[in-house]
């Protein structure tokens, strides 16, 4: 444990704070501020040489602001030749493009995953990703922690079976509920939906399963 080390940027101190709490240890002093112009500055102010260090930072509003911090943390770190640098992603941005649906548009989420790994992390840590093939986008480790067993329980303690339908919010999403809903012994609700190609609207076309006087 001594040659652990935890340093965070904005997007995640609160959760930073709470991890090293439970371990005991403090946060490794960096701070994380901009220059004039509005660029990013990052400097790591205790030696992490040969120490394994864990970057908490969510890619999260504000997205490029928080992606940028954790990048240039990476790089710190690797310069300051740590040993291993795990970035710590609760919430993993730029993943809604993880396939090219129409002509001409990128593919962000394989994009952000190369920047990530050249930047200098050597494993990922993250939970519940937009999409499982994400995990394949990368050349290093990806851990992709669920969060449905934790949900479950906390549903589980405020709302009974026979009061309670567990909803999907779209197709994709019927799988990660159908196993909450199964912890839960509720029925299942899917909700059909379409995103508009251009403006990225949602319309709802159909609610499959049976909401009334439920707690959804």
């Amino acid at each position: 444990m001594e040659n652990l080390k935890i340093i965070t940027g904005n997007s995640n101190r609160e959760l930073a704070e709470d991890i090293v709490s439970n371990l005991d240890k403090e946060l490794t002093e960096t701070t994380v501020d901009r220059f004039p112009d509005g660029e990013i500055q990052v400097h790591v102010k205790e030696t992490v040489r040969g120490a394994s260090v864990f970057v908490v930072q969510s890619v999260a509003p504000p997205v490029n602001r928080s992606l940028m911090e954790l990048l240039l943390m990476i790089d710190a770190l690797k310069r300051a030749s740590a040993k291993q640098i795990a970035a710590v992603i609760p919430y993993y941005g730029y993943a809604r493009q993880d396939r090219k649906q129409t002509g001409r548009v990128p593919i962000s989420a394989k994009l952000v995953a190369n920047i990530i790994s050249t930047a200098g992390a050597d494993r990922i840590l993250t939970v519940d990703l937009h999409a499982g093939q994400i995990q394949g986008f990368f050349d290093i480790p990806v851990d992709n922690l669920r969060g449905d067993p934790f949900l479950a329980e906390s549903i589980k303690n405020k709302i009974s079976a026979d009061e309670g339908v567990v909803v999907s919010p779209d197709v994709g999403g019927a799988k990660r509920a159908r196993k909450v809903s199964q912890k839960l012994n509720m029925p299942l609700a899917i909700v059909e939906k379409k995103r508009g190609s251009e403006n990225g609207n949602v319309k709802v076309l159909n609610l499959i399963g049976d909401v009334d006087c439920k707690r959804c």
